[in-house]
């Protein structure tokens, strides 16, 4: 899960130019106490993922409207999910390397 907030769900608001209940439907649900959690969509290493982050090229796609968690995490530098393939690369020494997860 990847929690936002209010202040989150209207930065994505004004990034894609819509009003804030629009973007609360199309980029939230509600999940458990939380909210506003991001939609995540389907990958093939780790089972769901940041719906914003392009697996191909590897980068944040809203990085200037990116949410308060990512902009905090951990330091506020970078995503997680590239950190982690960037240090199991690092660790096995081998730049296509994709550490295997319980979601396969």
């Amino acid at each position: 899960m990847i929690p936002l907030n209010s202040r989150d769900v209207k930065r994505l608001a004004r990034h894609f130019g819509l009003d804030f209940e629009t973007a609360r439907k199309k980029f939230t649900k509600v999940d458990g106490d939380e909210p506003y959690a991001m939609r995540r969509k389907a990958d093939e290493h780790f089972g769901r993922i940041c719906r914003f982050f392009d697996t191909d090229k590897r980068r944040c796609t809203i990085y200037e409207a990116r949410p308060e968690i990512c902009r905090s995490y951990p330091g506020g530098k970078s995503c997680g999910y590239y950190d982690f393939l960037v240090s199991e690369r690092d660790s096995q020494d081998d730049p296509e390397h994709v550490a295997s997860t319980w979601n396969k």
